[in-house]
């Protein structure tokens, strides 16, 4: 397949439109990371994301829409606190599980009964969805397992002659995947932690919010996933990671003993250590890819404490990056 590439103008936003109305696919820029879009209504797109991605059928897709209104059509019902968290915070990096219409394929969902909706911030994403005239499905625009693509440049490493079209936007602000939060109960469970907080959304509906204990460590093989990322392995760069926590100096001392004792090895190694959870956010993907670019055979990473929710969101990305490599110091 020739991929081809469009630039972020109307013009070539309506090319890009007019594939994924063919049933096309084509990667975008959003405000979190890049996005291999597809029509969400169509089952043969759908499964060409996952052909593209080489990735497992039954990890939901989140469809994305270009405002609140569009999400009618797609669910059985949308209460009251849903409606609260959407005119909060979308346009925003936030997506919603709710109980899907039969409209929306089985192919589109990973077979669940329950969607994923998103409405992005970023400007040339919703001016696709809206060309379109349908959702688009929209995972991150990478090979299945490797990190997250923030520039349009580390999606055509991994998809380039894989799908129809790739948009060059501008680098994504956020970093990381969206928030997805579980809206299906009476009380919100964050299925995936991202840029918005289970506090913000504690602020918004007066309600309690919590992680979902799937979250929390390594998923079992017979785990049914009832969103994006809770599963499968995921964000793993070529080299080794490995991660150190405790008190930052004299964690990064011994980081660079390791180092050193590996460079004498004839080892490349690079050194990571964020000053903040904005910061590693911004970067965390980035610096991931940029190591196996330059050939670096180990990460060595400090671990952000997790007394900020932002922290908790990347240090879920950085431990299955890592997978689960953590050294207490």
């Amino acid at each position: 397949m020739n991929t081809i590439y469009l630039t972020s103008s109307d013009e070539d936003i309506k090319k890009a439109a007019e594939i994924i109305k063919a049933g096309g696919l084509v990667a975008f820029p959003t405000e979190t990371v890049y996005g291999l879009g597809g029509n969400a209504l169509n089952p043969s797109a759908s499964k060409k994301i996952y052909e593209a991605k080489g990735r497992p059928s039954d990890n939901p897709l989140i469809a994305h829409i270009s405002k609140t209104e569009e999400l009618i059509s797609l669910v059985t019902d949308f209460p009251e606190n849903a409606r609260k968290l959407a005119t909060a915070i979308w346009p925003g990096p936030m997506t919603m599980v709710l109980h899907k219409k039969d409209i929306v394929p089985n192919e589109t969902t990973g077979g669940l009964n329950t969607v994923a909706i998103r409405c992005p911030a970023n400007e040339t994403a919703r001016r696709l969805i809206e060309l379109s005239g349908v959702p688009i499905a929209a995972p991150s625009a990478n090979t299945s397992g490797r990190p997250s693509p923030t520039r349009w440049q580390h999606v055509a490493n991994d998809l380039d002659g894989k799908i129809d079209a790739i948009i060059m936007g501008e680098p994504c602000i956020g970093g990381i995947e969206s928030t997805i939060v579980d809206m299906t109960e009476e009380l919100p469970m964050i299925l995936r932690p991202g840029l918005i907080t289970p506090e913000r959304v504690s602020e918004v509906l007066g309600l309690d919010c919590d992680y979902d204990p799937a979250i929390k460590g390594p998923a079992s093989p017979d785990m049914i996933p009832k969103a994006p990322g809770m599963k499968y392995k995921h964000y793993a760069p070529k080299a080794q990671m490995k991660l150190f926590a405790g008190d930052r100096e004299k964690a990064l001392d011994v980081m660079r003993k390791e180092q050193a004792e590996l460079e004498a090895k004839g080892f490349n190694v690079v050194s990571i250590a964020y000053e903040s959870g904005d910061d590693a956010a911004r970067n965390l993907f980035g610096d991931l890819r940029a190591a196996d670019a330059h050939g670096e055979d180990y990460i060595l990473c400090y671990a952000l404490s997790l007394e900020e929710s932002i922290n908790y969101s990347v240090m879920n990305r950085m431990l299955k990056s890592a997978g689960y490599n953590i050294v207490e110091v």
